[in-house]
C-alpha cells in the first residue's frame, strides 16, 4: 500500500523577495512529499537552496508558485495556532536562552496548547516528562542552558519541538557545529523518534555519512538538477550521488558511501591483498600519493604491491622486490619514488 504523504507539494517554485518588486527563484517545478514514521535528510551544496525550501514547507515564507498541502489541508490557508501545532522548527542559530532551565525550555513547546495564560495542566507535565525521556535528558532538567554543551542544548530543543506535539518536524543543519559523538547520538535521536512516535522529520545536514546510515529517505538539491528524492539505497545504487556536486575534483564512492578526492594518477599499481580493511586503507594511500590502482595480476608492466598484513608488505617492480614492515614505510617509499 503507498502511503499518503503528511506534506506534498507539486510544481512548487520557491525563493524570496529582494526589495521592491524584485524576486529571486531558487528552484521551479518541484515535486515533493514527505511521510510519516521517516526521517528524511535533505542534502545539497551551500547556495543549493536548502533552507529556502524549509522555510516555504513550514510556511514562514510563502512559495512563488505552486500549493504545498499539510496533511491535506492548503499550507496557505492555516491559522498560526493551527501551524504551530502541525509543524515544529528546529533552527541552528542560538538563542538567548541560556537563563532558562532544560525543564523551562522543553516546557515551551506546550504553548501552542496552554491558551492565553501559558499554565500547565498535569497533561502538560506529563508531555513534557516524556520528552525528556525520549531525548535522554531527563537528569539535566534542571541545569541551565548556558552550561550544556552544543550537543545537549540540540537535544533540549529536539525535546521542546517533539513536547509540541507536532505531527511533523523541520530542522535546519541540527547536527551543524557537533563533535562526532553528538552527531551521531542526534541523527540517532531523531530517526528513533521518527519511527516510534510516526513523526515525519525532515532536516538539511551536511552529515552526508549518517544521512546515508541513519536517513529512510534522501532529498538531494542542486541548482543543476532540482531535487531529486527516493529511498536512500535506491539513491546509491542508481548513482544519484553522482550529480549532487557538480565538481571534477570530487568523486562519490558507493561502496563506501563518501566523496572523495579524483584521484590524478601519475602511475598505477596492481594491489594483492584479500582483507577488505587493509585493501581500502592501502587503496586510500596510494591514491593520496597519485597511484591508480589496478587488480589484474595479468598486467605484468605494472608494479606489484602484495599486502599480507599491516607488517607485511612487498613491492615488485621490473625485476625489484622491496620488503616493507609498516605503512609508514610504505607511504616514505611511494614519496622517494
Amino acid at each position: 500500500m503507498i502511503p499518503t504523504p503528511v506534506i506534498s507539494a507539486q510544481h512548487l517554485d520557491i525563493g524570496y523577495r529582494t526589495g521592491g518588486e524584485g524576486v529571486k527563484c531558487v528552484h521551479r517545478n518541484l515535486d515533493i512529499a514527505l511521510y510519516a514514521g521517516e526521517l528524511t535528510c535533505l542534502l545539497g551544496a551551500n547556495g543549493a537552496g536548502k533552507s529556502t525550501l524549509l522555510r516555504t514547507l513550514s510556511g514562514s515564507q510563502p512559495s512563488l508558485s505552486g500549493d504545498v498541502w499539510v496533511n491535506g489541508t492548503l499550507l496557505k490557508g492555516m491559522s498560526r495556532h493551527n501551524l504551530s501545532r502541525t509543524i515544529g522548527v528546529v533552527l541552528t542559530d542560538k538563542t538567548a536562552i541560556g537563563g532558562l532551565t532544560v525543564r523551562e525550555v522543553v516546557a515551551l513547546g506546550r504553548q501552542p496548547h496552554t491558551g492565553f495564560f501559558g499554565r500547565l495542566s498535569a497533561h502538560d507535565k506529563v508531555v513534557v516528562d516524556q520528552s525528556l525521556e525520549a531525548c535522554g535528558i531527563a537528569d539535566k532538567q534542571l541545569r541551565y542552558m548556558a552550561s550544556l554543551s552544543d550537543g545537549e542544548r540540540q537535544k533540549v530543543m529536539i525535546a521542546k519541538a517533539l513536547a509540541q506535539e507536532c505531527p511533523i518536524v523541520l530542522l535546519d543543519e541540527p547536527t551543524a557545529f557537533l563533535d562526532i559523538v553528538s552527531r551521531i547520538e542526534v541523527m540517532s535521536l531523531l530517526h528513533r523518534i521518527a519511527v516510534e512516535h510516526q513523526r515525519a522529520i525532515l532536516l538539511s545536514t551536511h552529515d552526508i555519512e549518517q544521512a546515508l546510515v541513519l536517513s529512510d529517505r534522501l532529498w538531494l538539491l542542486s541548482r543543476e538538477n532540482g531535487l531529486v528524492t527516493g529511498v536512500t539505497e535506491d539513491l546509491i545504487l542508481s548513482g544519484g550521488f553522482n550529480n549532487l556536486f557538480p565538481h571534477t575534483e570530487i568523486h562519490f564512492d558507493p561502496l563506501h558511501g563518501s566523496y572523495y578526492p579524483t584521484v590524478q594518477r601519475r602511475k598505477t599499481v596492481v594491489v594483492e591483498c584479500v582483507d577488505e580493511t587493509l585493501l581500502h586503507w592501502t587503496v586510500n594511500m596510494l591514491n593520496r600519493n597519485g597511484y591508480g590502482v589496478s587488480f589484474d595480476s595479468e598486467t605484468s608492466a605494472m608494479p606489484v604491491l602484495r599486502v599480507v598484513n599491516k607488517q607485511s608488505l612487498v613491492w615488485k617492480d621490473a625485476g625489484c622486490e622491496v620488503a616493507l614492515h609498516s605503512f609508514d614505510e610504505l607511504s616514505q617509499f611511494l614519496r622517494e619514488r
